[in-house]
């Protein structure tokens, strides 16, 4: 203001100083050439004009008022004085004055318009300059911001669309105005952008946020986050702005992140494992979704705690969890297994392992997993079982499992049977030079080829037996089967398989071979026969019918011809036999069902009985229509006659038991009589003593009940021996029941009291306390233990040189098995003789059959056990046998 001001009084100043010095000049000038008055005054009026076009309305009027005096004092009559006395000249000085002033006033008013309106067209020029610099930067910015800009009508048709928006879609900016939006955005979305578009015109000035897909013009997508708002435009019509960000790179991103977390989450789920966080500091935790499932927590309701943890937690691992929680809260890392105690009273196991941190604050964060191993545990356990069961199964079924390095040539692994069947213990490392040292020597280079081939065959499976040579020197005889197992080089690395002790089947086997060497005459022909004979097939129609009969049925005389026409139970004769079979096969018949296996009786063209044994299929068309059945027959009469004389052995062994104890009883008549009259006596005695009480004058009945008490024990006593007298004698149905083997004894040893005392027998037994029970026969273990003992005291009756003893001991053997053992001492069985003691119809005795001791062993082996001969240094015997205890 002060600058204006300082050049306002400049101009005045100038204007004043060159106007005086034009005024001077028209002052000489009209006073050289005598101009009158009016002339200079109009003179004067000019100049001020002039001069009043420099602005300054004060200068104007000081060089108006100069020139009036100027006029006046000089031009006026009265000269040299400021007196007017002529009134036209007075009017002229009014006029003159009042032009100069409103003339000197309106042209600096109009001075002053003209310098406003230049200023404002300045102004208007440069800020048209201003708006256009400022058009064209927004402009380039619109067209080349990183971002797309769509300028659309209400009807979605583009109005504008920026150059980078134009270009991201694959667009010249021409080729989308005056398109639809609807073009650049997939089929699906488009219903989803014309309600996004209306939303916006429905709410002007609004702003609308909305993630979506478009549509480049190559067919390729893009994400893109719009934002857009409507607002009033030309003639109050609506637009829509619509900005849109490029988000594919981040939408990708969110994607790949959603589809992890949602593979974590499938993870989690699938290995029971839940994640979590926790701050000890700040008590803050965090569970993943497992971790809720596995802890039975609902996350909409639930903030986890340390707390849910510990209610959670099996009160007797509570203490333990409190104890990781007490120490975690230190910062040290944990990992342990706790169970939970879930609401329906199920228990859950849990590993949880957790590393700590620190957070940026210092504070103490942990990180970890939790995962339920219930399941492992379950198999864990299960597992534990099926080994339990597997060694169990191992040393019932004497069969042991190992694995052989070959290229250490060592055991990898070796069960605890395979260590038994050698007679080792297995709780001891064993070298490989033992071993083969309890290998029989005729098998070790049986062992030896068998290693050979299975290393250059390299497939399959290798059986072979062998012999294991025990310390005591009994023979084992072991089958095993091996597998070789391969490397990566094609070369066996490992050999794995079974040793199973089948001693027994192939003692068996021998003794079965003997046994039944009278049979084997009558089983060769029924085996010829067999070999000779062959199945024949048959074919019935819808009928049941037979319509077709294979060559191979004449074999066992049937006449084909014969038997076309007829059904089944025409051909059979046991029909009125076994009605109930053949309704039974009928109804399967007419319900076009298949049978198997069914046996019937018929007549060959001899008049001879056959059996066979029959089985069939329906057929059907391809329209599923019954055509009939189809089958094969097999003569099964040496099977059937097979049997039946098995069944006739089986009768023969168990009569001659019989006899044999009806034997042994006439052998025991006096040991017998002597166990029956005894508690005869004793009855008399007492009956005569309860006739004395009871005779006096006061009769004494407390004595006399005494005395009927012992009669009645003493005739119980004999009722028992008769009892067993008559169980022994009596030839019935076995009865197989648990039996505690030291009762058994006990009883048998009542029957031969009196014949241990009349050949000086001293009996010794030695009861173990606490045996398991036996599954037997009571009639047929006690025949075998009196067989036993009576052949112990026979064996003894040549000694006199020293005491006649007889030991019977019950015990549990290394195998669980129940034990009892009958030792003599009397002169022993020659070398020679034990292999065959047991065989029949050998003996050692001048009036022996041979049939006592083999009886006894089949009635053992018929129970499931074992009956054996120990050998002895010291003079006698010991016969042993041992039964399986009830499972």
């Amino acid at each position: 203001m002060f600058n204006q001001l300082t050049t306002t009084l400049g101009r005045s100043a100038t204007q004043l100083v060159f106007g005086s010095i034009a005024l001077a000049a028209v002052t000489l000038t009209s006073l050289y050439i005598h101009s009158p008055f009016a002339a200079t005054a109009f003179a004067y009026l000019v100049v001020i004009m002039l001069f009043s076009l420099m602005g300054s309305f004060i200068a104007s009027s000081v060089l108006s008022i100069v020139a009036v005096a100027a006029s006046a004092y000089l031009f006026t009559p009265s000269t040299f004085s400021l007196r007017i006395d002529d009134p036209t000249n007075l009017l002229v000085v009014v006029a003159f004055l009042t032009a100069s002033i409103v003339g000197t006033h309106l042209i600096g008013r109009v001075r002053r318009e003209r310098d406003a309106a230049r200023e404002v067209a300045a102004k208007l020029r440069h800020s048209a300059a201003e708006q256009h610099d400022r058009e064209k930067r927004w402009r380039a910015i619109f067209e080349h911001n990183p971002a797309m800009y769509f300028m659309l009508d209400e009807a979605g048709t583009v109005l504008n669309v920026n150059t980078f928006g134009a270009s991201q879609l694959g667009y010249a900016p021409a080729e989308l105005v005056g398109l639809s939006v609807l073009k650049v955005f997939q089929e699906e979305d488009r219903k989803v952008v014309r309600k996004c578009i209306e939303e916006c015109l429905t709410n002007i000035g609004q702003s609308h946020t909305w993630d979506i897909q478009k549509v480049r013009k190559d067919g390729s997508v893009l994400w893109v986050r719009e934002n857009a708002k409507a607002m009033p435009w030309a003639e109050d019509k609506p637009i829509v702005l619509i900005a849109c960000e490029d988000i594919t790179e981040r939408k990708r991103t969110e994607i790949a992140l959603q589809r992890s977390e949602a593979h974590l989450e499938q993870a989690q789920e699938l290995s029971h494992t839940g994640s979590f966080g926790w701050n000890t500091a700040t008590g803050e935790v965090f569970w993943s979704k497992e971790n809720f499932r596995i802890f039975e927590y609902d996350p909409e309701k639930t903030i986890p705690t340390p707390q849910h943890v510990l209610d959670r937690t099996h009160p007797e691992d509570r203490a333990s969890v409190q104890a990781i929680l007490d120490r975690a809260s230190q910062g040290q890392d944990f990992d342990h297994e706790y169970r939970l105690l879930m609401p329906d009273g199920s228990v859950k196991y849990i590993y949880a392992a957790a590393r700590a941190t620190r957070t940026a604050s210092g504070d103490i964060e942990f990180v970890g997993a939790a995962t339920d191993i219930t399941a492992a545990k379950q198999t864990e356990q299960q597992l534990r079982r099926s080994e339990a069961y597997l060694s169990d199964a191992q040393q019932l079924s004497h069969m042991g499992t190992w694995s052989w390095d070959c290229h250490r040539r060592c055991f990898v692994y070796r069960s605890a049977e395979v260590s038994r069947l050698f007679g080792l213990d297995p709780d001891e490392p064993v070298s490989l030079e033992t071993i083969r040292s309890r290998i029989h020597p005729d098998d070790l280079a049986l062992l030896q080829e068998v290693q050979r081939q299975a290393g250059e065959q390299k497939a399959g499976n290798f059986k072979y037996d062998f012999r294991i040579r025990l310390p005591d020197g009994a023979i084992r005889h072991i089958h095993s089967v091996a597998h070789a197992v391969l490397g990566s080089d094609g070369a066996t690395v490992e050999l794995v398989g079974t040793h199973m002790d089948v001693t027994e089947q192939h003692v068996a086997r021998e003794r079965l071979e003997n046994t039944l060497a009278a049979l084997r005459e009558s089983e060769q022909r029924f085996r010829d026969y067999a070999e000779t004979a062959s199945d024949w097939l048959w074919e019935t129609g819808p009928d049941h019918l037979v319509t077709h009969l294979s060559e191979h049925a004449s074999a066992v005389g049937i006449l084909t011809s014969g038997l076309v026409g007829l059904p089944p139970w025409e051909i059979a004769c046991d029909v009125e036999e076994e009605p109930e079979k053949w309704r039974q096969h009928r109804a399967m018949l007419d319900a076009h069902l298949p049978f198997r296996d069914l046996i019937y009786r018929a007549v060959n063209k001899t008049g001879s009985a056959f059996y066979v044994r029959t089985s069939g299929k329906p057929f059907f068309d391809l329209a599923g229509n019954f055509l009939g059945y189809r089958g094969v027959s097999t003569d099964i009469t040496a099977r059937i006659r097979a049997d039946q004389a098995e069944q006739e052995l089986r009768k023969a062994q168990a009569d001659l038991a019989h006899v044999t104890r009806v034997t042994t009883l006439g052998e025991l008549t006096a040991s017998i009589a002597h166990e029956v009259n005894q508690p005869l006596a004793a009855i008399i005695s007492n009956a005569d003593a309860c006739l004395g009480w009871m005779g006096r004058e006061t009769p004494d009945l407390s004595a006399a009940r005494r005395s009927v008490d012992w009669i009645i024990e003493d005739a119980i006593r004999a009722s028992e021996v008769v009892r067993r007298v008559r169980a022994l004698a009596k030839k019935g149905e076995i009865e197989m029941v648990p039996l505690d083997i030291n009762d058994v004894v006990k009883e048998a040893i009542t029957l031969v009291t009196r014949e241990l005392v009349n050949q000086q027998v001293t009996l010794r037994t030695k009861f173990a306390p606490t045996l398991p029970t036996v599954l037997g026969d009571r009639v047929q273990l006690q025949q075998v233990i009196i067989n036993l003992v009576m052949n112990g005291i026979e064996a003894m009756q040549t000694i006199g040189d020293r005491k006649r003893e007889l030991t019977i001991q019950s015990s549990m053997d290394d195998k669980g098995r129940v034990q009892l053992s009958v030792t003599d001492c009397g002169a022993g069985i020659a070398d020679e003789d034990i292999d065959r003691i047991l065989d029949p119809f050998f003996t050692t005795k001048s009036s022996g059959l041979g049939m006592g001791l083999s009886i006894c062993r089949s009635i053992v082996q018929a129970h499931g056990g074992r009956l054996s001969i120990v050998r002895k240094r010291e003079p006698g015997a010991t016969f042993q046998f041992v039964l399986p205890v009830v499972s």
